[in-house]
């Protein structure tokens, strides 16, 4: 269980793999995930490594399988996901998979090569035959008298009014329907208006063959007179990349051609059909396998880039590396080099050599898919310190309780809660289906951290007695609401109000069995009883959740044996913390007990209590001491917390200093490479302080008194404000509470309340609408910007006001060689 609390236990270990066997050993450790290699070549070119060729290779045939899959997903193909795991191939048979990728690369590239030249010929042929189709209509309404006189006489006048008969000639083609415009007034201002232009749309899309979209066209003709205009006509449809298409000129021949290209169109859809079919086969029969080709190329990939990382010795026939690793798995480390050594053939066992170092290890903290998601919120803030405490197990219940106190309420807790149980009931559904949605992702990331803040909301709902703003009368209420509302019944509406005397006696002796009285709802000092609870329980709580971070950091302090900052760092904070703020959390336990219903009213204020007691300040008449001998207590306690400063500002600094001259001058003498005395060691150096190692070095370097008075002044200044100001930062688990609480009554009083109001036959289709409405905002606004208000606030109180008591975050993370990490995300269809 010690290894819940503080990061796992890491060692340096040397690997002495030989050259047969290490390939497949790497992959046995990748599988395994519980190893980080070391770059032993930090100087050599990425280009000039042992095995720059295979990574290289193993690139390629990446490359080849993105094509492949770019083509299955163009195809609407589902990749099919069995969930496989398949092993690393043998370097041997990379060549086999290379010839298959090959093959595979190659034929699709000829399938779209011919089914693109196909479908190019279809369209021109498509083309062509809607021009000789439109070409008759075109021709048959030009043998209307009408037509013929006013195109006869257009062209006429253009050529100067002459009465001879024009022979004219024309071309046909098809051009893209949004250019029809710009290209008619084209050949209008170009030609001056001697051409006559006839077009007509093609109803169905045609497919481009290069880039598979649907385009629109449209069908022209254009009749002139002259070779000039004809070259000019022609030169303006290959600017406007219109296709012009040979049209004979008299009605048997167009029909005659059409019948044609009718005919050669069938075979054509013929031959496309069948192509289609064969590469819809050749890559169903691809996407079955694909996922297996992608995890095998990528396993091999990864071991290649990781046998890189390794030294070769001069015989070339060991491989040498250097891994971190944790302690409690050097037996599956072991058995896994047996496994990877076994699977080569090879002889000659493996050799795990445990090294001793003074380089700090990195930190690791395992985790389940439950601790998880809490671990992610620690690690945001800052990777913890090798073998430092870890908030994480604290944080699974101090995290979601704060954003309860903040998110107060029975009906919201209970939506949340039931959202998060869902997810986590069909966690193993979801994550199979791998969406692509980042927010549900993330989401569903922290399904665990949402059920808990769920539940624990329905808990502090039912203290505050809070739901949807409205409250449950479970055991009735302690006052004696009778006579109130008899007496409400018989006043002016508009001056009937509800206070509640705390005096009046009620159906209770004693406090109420369970969260706060219901007849709170309908009192007009509400506000004033919730304001005054909250803040006190906020101050309570924060003191509490502070006190219980500096009592962490003892725990680092004597792990990592260090007497100096017990004494003179965590008993002197602690002290100084409980003096002041530890007693006024204890003030406000004493009030509640001291002072009952009657006496509440001559109860002084604990607040100018306290700031006259820093102030030493006890002739104010207006506040009465609160029990007999407190002015000496309180002097008492400020005395010693004042004291506890200097404890922190002068006499670390001092006794720091005190250390350096007495291991300077006894401690770390060393004769012929000997060391003698009983300074620490280099490794008991590598445990020290932070904060004492960022100043000078253990092993007789200069000490600079004024760096480290400074950086101590600074500590100690900031752990004293600090007190005051994280204590104050807790009043937000009151504001965001009293907060919720209003809106959510808002939101009941301005749309609820108006369904739930009407009298009339369709009050019932009305409170269906304002229920829908009164739902939708709930979600959106209270559950959603309320929650995640309330989560980011419980965040910064975990981050700034308690971890910083303790915890360093100035550690790196242990990045494994695993192959589940590598592949995770690769595969979303």
């Amino acid at each position: 269980m010690g290894e819940l609390f503080r990061s796992e236990e890491m060692t340096l270990a040397q690997l002495f793999l030989q050259s047969e066997a290490a390939y497949c050993c790497v992959s046995e450790l990748g599988e395994l995930g519980m190893v980080q290699f070391r770059d032993l070549n930090p100087d050599v070119n990425v280009f000039q490594r042992k095995f720059v060729n295979e990574v290289r290779r193993c690139e390629e045939m990446d490359r080849k399988l993105r094509f492949v899959e770019k083509e299955i997903k163009k195809a609407n193909i589902p990749t099919v996901d069995t969930g496989e795991n398949p092993e690393v191939p043998f370097p041997r048979d990379m060549i086999d998979l290379e010839a298959t990728f090959e093959k595979l690369e190659n034929e699709l590239k000829e399938i779209n090569t011919n089914q693109e030249a196909l479908k190019k010929n279809f369209l021109e042929l498509t083309e062509l035959k809607h021009i000789l189709h439109r070409t008759q209509q075109f021709f048959d309404e030009m043998e209307d008298p009408n037509l013929l006189e006013e195109s006869s006489a257009l062209m006429e006048g253009s050529e100067g009014g002459r009465g001879a008969p024009l022979r004219l000639g024309f071309v046909a083609g098809v051009i893209s329907r949004e250019r029809i415009p710009t290209f008619e007034r084209m050949l209008w201002r170009v030609c001056r208006g001697n051409v006559f232009l006839r077009k007509a749309e093609i109803e169905d899309p045609l497919e481009d063959p290069a880039t598979g979209d649907q385009v629109h066209k449209s069908v022209f003709i254009i009749f002139f007179q002259g070779d000039q205009l004809k070259n000019r006509v022609k030169k303006i449809c290959e600017g406007f990349r219109a296709s012009l298409y040979p049209c004979p000129e008299t009605p048997q021949e167009r029909k005659e051609m059409l019948a044609g290209v009718n005919s050669r169109i069938d075979d054509l859809q013929m031959v496309l059909n069948q192509t289609e079919d064969h590469r819809q086969r050749v890559l169903q029969a691809a996407s079955k396998t694909m996922r297996v080709w992608f995890i095998k190329v990528r396993k091999m990939k990864a071991i290649y880039h990781t046998l890189n990382l390794c030294n070769i010795d001069v015989t070339q026939k060991c491989l040498i590396a250097e891994v971190w690793c944790p302690v409690s798995d050097l037996d599956s480390i072991q058995f896994a080099l047996r496994r990877g050594t076994e699977r080569s053939g090879s002889t000659v066992p493996s050799i795990l050599n445990r090294m001793q170092t003074k380089q700090t290890p990195p930190t690791f903290n395992k985790t389940n898919k439950f601790t998880s998601g809490f671990q992610n919120i620690v690690d945001a803030y800052g990777i913890g310190n090798y073998r430092e405490i870890n908030p994480a197990p604290y944080t699974i219940i101090t995290f979601p309780f704060l954003f309860a106190v903040m998110f107060g309420d029975m009906g919201h807790g209970l939506l949340m809660t039931c959202i998060a149980l869902y997810l986590v009931i069909r966690e193993s559904r979801l994550v199979a289906q791998k969406s692509d949605n980042e927010m549900f992702n993330m989401v569903f990331a922290g399904r665990y951290i949402i059920l808990l803040m769920g539940m624990f909301s329905v808990y502090t709902g039912i203290i505050y007695n809070d739901c949807f703003s409205k409250s449950l009368n479970m055991f009735g209420s302690g006052w004696s609401v009778r006579p109130m509302f008899e007496t409400q019944r018989h006043c002016r509406k508009e001056l009937c109000v509800l206070q509640l005397d705390p005096a009046v006696p009620g159906v209770f002796n004693g406090p109420y069995p369970l969260g706060i009285d219901p007849i709170w709802n309908l009192a007009t000092n509400k506000l004033t009883f919730l304001n005054s609870f909250k803040m006190k329980m906020s101050v309570i709580l924060g003191v509490i959740h502070m006190l219980f971070g500096v009592s962490l950091s003892l725990f680092n302090h004597l792990y990592f044996k260090k007497p100096l900052n017990i004494f003179l760092g965590f008993i002197p904070e602690i002290v100084f913390m409980a003096s002041l703020f530890g007693y006024l959390a204890l003030l406000v336990f004493y009030k509640w007990t001291a002072y009952d219903a009657f006496t509440s009213k001559d109860a002084p204020s604990l607040l100018i209590h306290f700031i006259n007691m820093c102030l030493f300040n006890y002739n104010d008449p207006i506040n009465k001491p609160l029990y007999k001998g407190q002015m000496g207590i309180q002097i008492l306690l400020v005395l010693i917390a004042l004291a506890c400063v200097p404890c922190m500002l002068i006499v670390k600094t001092l006794v720091l200093r005190r250390q350096h001259l007495w291991k300077k001058h006894l401690g770390t003498q060393k004769f012929g490479g000997v060391r003698v005395g009983n300074g620490p060691t280099e490794d008991e150096a590598g445990i020290m302080d932070h904060d004492q190692l960022s100043q000078h070095s253990e092993e007789g370097d200069e000490f600079d008194f004024g760096d480290v008075a400074v950086n101590q002044a600074i500590h100690t200044i900031e752990y004293c404000l600090g007190c005051i100001s994280n204590t104050a930062s807790y009043l937000r688990l009151w504001a965001l509470s009293l907060a919720h609480a209003q809106l959510s009554e808002v939101l009941w009083s301005m749309v609820m309340h108006l369904g739930l109001a009407s009298r009339s036959g369709g009050g019932f289709f009305g409170l269906s609408i304002i229920f829908s409405a009164f739902a939708t905002l709930t979600v959106a606004i209270l559950l959603i910007m309320e929650g995640l208000s309330a989560f980011l606030h419980a965040l910064r109180l975990h981050w700034v006001e308690f971890q910083n008591k303790f915890y360093c975050g100035q550690g790196f993370k242990f990045f494994p060689f695993s192959f589940e990490s590598i592949l995770d995300g690769r595969f979303d269809e």
